[in-house]
């Protein structure tokens, strides 16, 4: 997909707000693949919250939308969306959003999609990640349990850690699927007694806009 810093007037404009960051994966993974879509930014609220933006045909967005909100809603992640067919000029100047940074957090909280321009570059940096695995907890000490534990239990890499305030922390690790899965599934009861799990989740073959997200 393309990535866009401002929106076509003539484009259908959609938002979903999910708490947490894994369930706001999971929903653009599955979006991306249900219909054509286009990610505008992705925006942290900074007390638990991610907002995806997202453009394109009405139709699709819709259906994306439709999509996102059940999957986000089934993964406990109390998503809010809206669709605008077709937005005011004047009103993305309020709906756009400068890239900012969380000094607090030391973490990026507005974003475009990090995507190579090279092609040939892109395609052999993404062919190999086969599965992304995600465990999201509120408090370090679980997720840092959790995390090791999945590292001794299957042969997986961490890609990066993301934080959403609130205490939410998540760790995403990549693989083959079933590596990923059984990491998962072994990192998933660690979290009992040392903080609460938010999300533990595999996505298979994950779409473009989620591998450009990674942390």
């Amino acid at each position: 997909m393309n990535f866009v810093n401002s929106l076509v007037t003539d484009d259908a404009f959609g938002v979903l707000e999910t708490t947490g960051w894994t369930p706001a994966m999971v929903a653009l993974d599955a979006m991306e693949k249900a219909a054509e879509i286009q990610v505008w930014q992705v925006e942290l609220n900074d007390f638990l919250g991610t907002c995806i933006k997202i453009r394109g045909a009405t139709s699709h967005i819709k259906t994306a939308i439709a999509i996102g909100h059940d999957i986000a809603a089934a993964m406990g992640g109390k998503p809010i969306s809206t669709v605008i067919p077709k937005l005011n000029e004047e009103s993305q100047r309020a709906i756009s959003s400068k890239i900012e940074v969380n000094q607090l957090m030391q973490q990026v909280v507005v974003r475009v999609p990090n995507l190579s321009t090279d092609r040939t570059e892109k395609s052999v940096s993404t062919a190999s990640i086969q599965a992304l695995g995600f465990i999201e907890t509120q408090g370090f000490t679980a997720v840092f349990e959790a995390i090791d534990t999945a590292c001794k239990a299957a042969q997986v890499e961490v890609v990066g850690k993301e934080k959403l305030g609130g205490g939410y922390v998540t760790v995403v690790i990549r693989g083959d699927v079933a590596a990923v899965r059984a990491a998962i599934d072994a990192a998933r009861p660690k979290v009992d007694g040392l903080g609460k799990l938010i999300a533990a989740h595999v996505i298979a073959r994950p779409s473009e806009s989620v591998l450009a997200l990674l942390p």
